[in-house]
């Protein structure tokens, strides 16, 4: 169909009308950025002016910036975790927000070793919404024709409580996922997936997972793109097809579902779907059966364009593996979010993954800066090319100049609007997946193993260092630990070193120990000791490259390469974990 030329917009030729239409909402928001983000901070300081925390502050109905900074101070989850304790306890007042809190958002970040809360509101949906609706219009004008075939995309409900006051605590993307928004979305040739629903929330997840990729494979010629919300995700889609693409050629052939997918409404589902195809079948173990993976994506799904994931942050570490399972197709980083509030856009996003930079949407929060080494923060308009910055958001559902903990770095401007690359995350030290481990739960890790070390030999950890392995699926944390070990005392058998490793694990906070034991998103967890004086070798491989012996420190996370290789050619044991640790859905204590 034509499109009218009076809708066209500076971005690029539209696909379609709707595509039109939210080009130039893109450009209407991104050319007023200004405007839109001062009169947002109004509507949300009017709107929320009798709530309990704004009232705090005196604002005396005050809907200006600049008594809002000067009233208001910039905070921490901790700050507010009364507030939010009292709203997941049952307290319906309005404490942070005029309208109610709909649910609990868990972040993948933690403090006191659970997952943190983050209060959102029944139209903050709809707001995600909005920006999810701006994806495939941006991705039409570099990628045309994908209304003419499918995305086969692993999407994964997760875990879910409730507060004592009986609100819902959930990942984001699950309460997405279970939103009629989504479970009855509208047919949109542009996003159709070859996943049916039922697949997709199942709370089992090899049950979900095996269906995916049945589905995937019954329509592979269908297939335009193939994604999953992170880079590890697909990896370990692909690992799944490497393990079990046996048991999918023989329900390809006979026509018939594994009988360990139990789930009835996905047997319903794919009763429908699956017919016997003999010829479909041998060709997957034709391709499966081979030792070389290189480029398996577009052998089995030969028409995708492009892959659908996260490679930015802590996702970087898997682009090689990528590369190497698709053949070298374009990655696209498509959108920026968080549990806290979404973000924005990437309006190129086949660029390279080390380019990828995000659109910050103006009409989707209140957005600060503060500048690394700074302490006061800046506007959204008023950030410099170049810059790195820490970002504050204040948000419709009550989080108010709150400390999200990204780095961003500044790459230019899309009319008025800022683009930033993603950095990292503020003291993460470790990252395979959702997982997020800082230095201190780390340390603590350590001491509690080393204790365990004391206790059954006399043995002490002397130096340590880790590195996040992302060259097994999953992948896995590993310490690299030198030992002291006492004139005349033994050395740790390998039974005490796998229970260490244990121990680790069991310190290690809900997010990590939920992606061992709930999600299979991260692997045992692995202790490699060292011979004695390993780590003065790293201290002397340090200075030879400029650093001060009288500043040098044994850095705790290692991921230059000629560190690690030097590591792993002194090691002189390995063990891993030997069972899963402990976990539980969290329930919220009063």
């Amino acid at each position: 169909m034509a499109v009218d030329s009076s809708l066209s917009s500076p971005l690029g030729p539209p696909a379609c009308e709707k595509d039109a239409k939210a080009l130039r909402f893109i450009e209407e928001m991104t050319r007023n950025a200004d405007t839109v983000q001062e009169n947002l901070l109004a509507e949300i300081l009017r709107r929320n002016a009798e709530t309990e925390y704004l009232r705090r502050f005196n604002l005396g109905g005050a809907t200006d910036r600049d008594t809002f900074k000067s009233k208001l101070p910039i905070i921490t989850y901790e700050d507010l975790q009364p507030e939010i304790q009292r709203i997941a306890d049952g307290d319906r007042s309005p404490i942070l927000s005029a309208h109610p809190i709909s649910e609990f958002l868990t972040s993948s970040g933690t403090s006191a070793g659970e997952r943190k809360l983050m209060p959102t509101i029944q139209e903050e949906l709809d707001r995600r919404q909005l920006l999810y609706s701006l994806l495939m219009p941006v991705m039409n004008l570099y990628v045309p024709g994908l209304d003419k075939g499918k995305g086969l995309y692993f999407l994964f409900v997760k875990s879910e409580t409730k507060t004592p006051g009986g609100l819902p605590a959930r990942p984001v993307l699950t309460s997405y996922y279970k939103s009629d928004k989504f479970r009855s979305r509208p047919y949109d040739p542009y996003n159709v997936y070859t996943s049916p629903n039922e697949a997709i929330l199942c709370p089992d997840s090899f049950q979900s997972m095996y269906s995916q990729m049945l589905c995937g494979l019954l329509d592979r010629l269908s297939v335009l793109r193939v994604g999953a919300v992170f880079a590890s995700g697909l990896l370990r889609a692909i690992r799944f097809l490497q393990l079990h693409w046996s048991r999918l050629a023989n329900d390809i052939e006979s026509g018939s579902l594994d009988s360990e997918i139990t789930d009835p409404s996905i047997r319903q589902c794919m009763s429908d779907i699956l017919k016997p195809d003999q010829h479909l079948a041998e060709f997957i173990r034709q391709e499966c059966q081979m030792e070389n993976w290189d480029g398996i994506i577009t052998r089995i799904w030969p028409n995708t364009k492009y892959l659908d994931v996260i490679v930015t942050g802590a996702m970087a570490q898997y682009i090689p593996t990528l590369e190497y399972y698709s053949g070298g197709l374009p990655m696209a980083c498509t959108m920026y979010a968080s549990s806290e509030c979404y973000f924005g856009l990437n309006l190129n996003p086949m660029s390279k993954p080390s380019e990828v930079s995000y659109t910050i949407m103006p009409n989707m929060a209140y957005f600060e800066f503060i500048p690394l080494g700074g302490s006061k923060a800046v506007e959204l308009v008023d950030v410099k090319i170049g810059k790195e910055y820490e970002l504050v958001v204040t948000t419709y559902a009550g989080l108010c100049r709150y400390r999200v903990g990204d780095i961003l770095r500044v790459t230019g401007f899309h009319n008025s609007a800022p683009q930033f690359h993603f950095v990292r995350r503020k003291n993460v030290l470790l990252s395979i997946d959702s997982d997020k481990t800082d230095e201190s739960e780390l340390q603590k890790a350590v001491e509690n193993a080393s204790k365990l070390l004391l206790k059954e030999c006399g043995t002490r950890v002397a130096e340590y260092t880790s590195y996040a392995d992302t060259s097994t699926i999953p992948g896995h944390y590993v310490l690299y630990w030198e030992l002291l070990v006492r004139e005349g005392e033994r050395q740790p058998s390998h039974d005490t070193l796998t229970r260490c490793c244990l121990e680790m694990e069991e310190s290690l906070n809900s997010v990590y120990r939920q992606c061992r034991v709930a999600d299979n998103s991260v692997g045992p967890l692995e202790i490699r000791v060292v011979r004695n004086g390993t780590f003065e070798e790293l201290m002397d491989y340090a200075i030879s490259r400029g650093a001060s012996i009288n500043q040098y420190k044994v850095p705790r996370c290692v991921n230059f390469t000629p560190i690690v290789e030097l590591l792993d050619s002194r090691v002189v044991s390995a063990h891993f974990s030997p069972a899963l640790p402990h976990w539980t859905p969290e329930r919220r204590r009063r």
